[in-house]
């Protein structure tokens, strides 16, 4: 039990909820009944999630950040072109340290757009231009909507087994995403203020609703006998393909903001928004997404899972490391 404790208090409240969705997924599975109204919940919980997106998103903000359009195209470049084309020419020499069904979801989320709070609140840590990196990661986000399945179904589809895509897709993940969201932009100005005077509550909504979202993919992975079918050497590869993506990817961008010329506080808007990929979306959009194909969606979301967390611990220590050197350049 001290153990136990020992290991909670050094991980955030967000990882320790995602663990316990993943232990409760494969050790208490919800089915039949349950299961029914665990989906209904999750579909809610997602829309109320995104429409709180909405309502928090300043357009100012949106709009000012619009105007510096060679940042904005750079960081939609890197987030779906660049990514993307990179998970697709490693695939010969990385998929063997993993398995088909790991990969093809390694390939998934190289298409997801931006994450949009930690994009924002690591560039503000690091001294970053905060309103390009709010109007990139947003802009990111409505885009994945449409970019997202397309590029999945090109990239997945085309090796057999993969999804369809279609208007009914296209409309089922705007019935889930933007619509709320838009929702939540036309409500904003009566709630924009509720919103800002109860931020543990949206931060407990946020997090949970994700927390919710990875029990029941996991629920139904496991009841599909997903552990018979993943080799645990597989895992050890995720973590090391995950680690070789985002390493190239943050290179890449710190790399292109420096010698096309852009400001310190714009390069470090680049890189994590450029680098970053959005669990909060890419979980619904799989569902979604991959519904009545042959795609193994339990295997897919672990991949999503690990680079989410490992993206969260290297950007952090990134931006901390990036604001000691601001304030030791200023001291001097």
């Amino acid at each position: 039990m001290g153990m136990l404790k020992r290991l909670t208090a050094r991980l955030d409240r967000f990882t320790v909820g995602l663990l316990a969705g993943v232990m409760l997924g494969i050790f208490l599975p919800c089915a039949g009944q349950a299961e029914q109204w665990f989906r209904q919940a999750t579909t809610i919980a997602i829309m109320l999630l995104f429409f709180l997106y909405g309502v928090k998103l300043s357009r100012s903000s949106v709009a000012e950040g619009l105007l510096n359009w060679r940042l904005q195209g750079l960081t939609a470049f890197f987030t779906f072109v660049f990514f993307p084309a990179m998970a697709v020419l490693l695939r010969p020499a990385l998929e063997p340290l993993v398995t088909p069904g790991l990969y093809a979801g390694l390939i998934f989320v190289s298409v997801l757009p931006s994450t949009v709070q930690s994009s924002i609140a690591f560039t503000s840590i690091a001294g970053g231009n905060v309103p390009a990196a709010v109007c990139s990661a947003s802009v990111s986000s409505l885009l994945g909507v449409f970019v997202t399945p397309l590029l999945t179904g090109l990239l997945l589809g085309a090796s057999g087994g993969g999804p369809e895509m279609g208007a009914d897709t296209l409309l089922q993940i705007c019935r889930l995403i933007l619509f709320p969201f838009l929702a939540g932009q036309l409500a904003r100005p009566w709630l924009k203020g509720w919103i800002a005077r109860r931020k543990t509550l949206v931060s407990w909504t946020d997090q949970s609703t994700i927390w919710l979202v990875v029990y029941t993919s996991f629920s139904e992975a496991v009841l599909q006998g997903l552990w018979s079918r993943l080799p645990l050497p597989a895992l050890g590869g995720v973590v090391l393909v995950c680690a070789v993506f985002l390493s190239i990817v943050l290179g890449a961008t710190y790399f292109a903001g420096h010698k096309l010329g852009f400001p310190r506080g714009d390069c470090i808007a680049i890189v994590f928004c450029g680098s970053k990929k959005s669990l909060a979306t890419g979980v619904p959009m799989m569902g979604v997404i991959f519904a009545g194909s042959s795609v193994d969606t339990g295997a897919m979301v672990i991949p999503l899972i690990l680079f989410h967390q490992i993206q969260l611990m290297t950007c952090a220590a990134l931006a901390r490391r990036w604001r000691s050197g601001a304030a030791s350049a200023a001291g001097d």
